[in-house]
């Protein structure tokens, strides 16, 4: 069964496209200039605590740091291939899943984030990134079950 290629189709790929160029470029920052990337994130200071006080500390935080930069950018390949997906029903179902992750995210950040005092000034900023990621998910699901339904 061939799928035609609808208007819903093409906020996907838009969507999916923007958010893996976000993910890829954010995840290559983590790797290979994460004091930079933590500085613009975090401010100098906070940057500058959080890389560690001793040798094995700082050794630690950049390879969790560049692993997690790493996997940042394997979301954003997946993304990246995910965005030529013409399903309609699958669709739905990533852009659901892609909102109940942001909204993880935001949880995480609500309940755990403020409570570390190095961290407690930037999760407001940080939340309000995940309610724009997930709104923008939101937006293509409004938008898929209008043309579905209308």
């Amino acid at each position: 069964m061939t799928r035609t290629t609808s208007p819903s189709s093409s906020a996907f790929f838009a969507v999916c496209i923007l958010q893996a160029a976000a993910a890829a470029t954010c995840g290559a920052m983590m790797m290979f200039y994460l004091d930079e990337a933590a500085a613009v994130g975090h401010g100098s200071e906070t940057a500058r605590k959080l890389r560690g006080s001793t040798a094995h500390d700082q050794l630690l935080i950049q390879t969790s740091d560049s692993f997690a930069g790493l996997l940042l950018f394997a979301v954003g390949f997946l993304l990246f291939m995910v965005a030529f997906v013409r399903d309609r029903d699958f669709q739905g179902f990533f852009a659901k899943g892609c909102v109940l992750i942001h909204a993880a995210m935001a949880m995480w950040r609500v309940f755990f984030e403020r409570r570390l005092e190095d961290l407690a000034r930037d999760w407001p900023r940080q939340l309000v990134g995940d309610f724009v990621l997930s709104l923008s998910w939101i937006l293509f699901l409004v938008y898929s079950w209008r043309e579905k339904y209308d």
